[in-house]
């Protein structure tokens, strides 16, 4: 981990948001790995893991729901949470960043679109 790093530091098995929290923020991974999480039969199953450079929490700067999954640390992880007025501070200096996080948005509802379609046996996808 480098010395520029600001972000928090999380422990492995750490949950760094929990799914029906309020979320205020997104965060960046600066170092390590998480996993996504959701429940289902009273059990939590990984759907992504997400590394240095990913980030996650980014529906709660668009919208005011609950987190719609819980994120842990897969070993030792640092990341930096962003609050909206912050986010929107960095978009401002630089237009791309906001587009880069469409881009990545755009494309994790593509991903799901189409594990969705590949369940329910559809070639089609939802538009």
């Amino acid at each position: 981990m480098t010395t520029a790093t600001l972000g928090k530091h999380y422990l492995s098995g750490e949950i760094i948001v929990r799914k029906g929290e309020v979320g205020d923020c997104m965060y960046v991974i600066q170092g390590g790995e998480v996993e996504v999480l959701i429940s289902k039969d009273d059990a939590d199953v990984c759907v992504a893991v997400l590394k240095e450079g990913d980030f996650f929490g980014e529906m709660a700067i668009f919208e005011k729901e609950v987190r719609s999954a819980t994120i842990r640390a897969r070993g030792e992880v640092w990341a930096l949470a962003l609050e909206k007025k912050a986010f929107l501070r960095r978009v401002h200096e630089d237009p791309s960043l906001a587009f880069r996080i469409l881009e990545k948005m755009s494309n994790r509802i593509r991903t799901l679109n189409d594990k969705l379609n590949a369940a329910l046996g559809r070639r089609q996808t939802l538009r």
